[in-house]
């Protein structure tokens, strides 16, 4: 299957240029034709998304939105980070956003990893990372969990429109947790 991600390849099969330049190259043409949408870093529909970093997941045809519509913030897992709580508590407190989706996914590589990993990190490269794998093993559970730290984080001042969902990569549809 190819993707829009796909690498050009030149003769026999030769990669032509770095994956970096076929972006620069494409912004290049998207710039030709841009033009200033008029809108400030406010969402329209004042929501923040989090999700999962995966690649299969295409949140804005997913959940139909459009540019300006809501702030998305994506890592490794599509869990609730020290940093995640920063990014939500600047949307919000910032910029205005009051409702939170959390997205996570099946077949989540998160879901092959353990804290393991770091110490395999810390082996390799002399120095422990300062960061969790955030690794799991139930997504449904992962994703109560994550609901849990947007709930109580004191930083937060919007926790009542907290949601988490499941998204399917086979079948494309949102499966919504029970924070219970």
């Amino acid at each position: 299957m190819t993707t829009s991600a796909s690498v050009p390849a030149g003769p026999e099969g030769a990669i032509v240029g770095s994956v970096t330049d076929r972006l620069v190259e494409a912004n290049q043409r998207y710039a030709t034709a841009f033009t200033d949408p008029g809108m400030d870093a406010r969402p329209v529909l004042g929501v923040a998304v989090v999700a999962c970093m995966d690649a299969r997941l295409d949140l804005h045809a997913a959940l139909g939105l459009k540019l300006g519509d809501c702030h998305t913030i994506r890592n490794a897992g599509g869990v609730v980070t020290d940093d995640v709580i920063r990014s939500l508590t600047i949307s919000q407190r910032a910029l205005g956003t009051r409702s939170v989706v959390l997205i996570h996914h099946t077949g989540c590589g998160l879901e092959s990893l353990t804290e393991e990993f770091r110490h395999e990190l810390e082996m390799e490269v002399g120095q422990r990372p300062s960061w969790a794998v955030e690794a799991f093993r139930d997504v449904d559970q992962d994703v109560r969990q994550s609901m849990q730290r947007v709930r109580t984080s004191p930083f937060l001042v919007h926790t009542d429109d907290v949601r988490g969902f499941v998204f399917d990569v086979k079948t494309g549809r949102l499966r919504e947790i029970d924070p219970a």
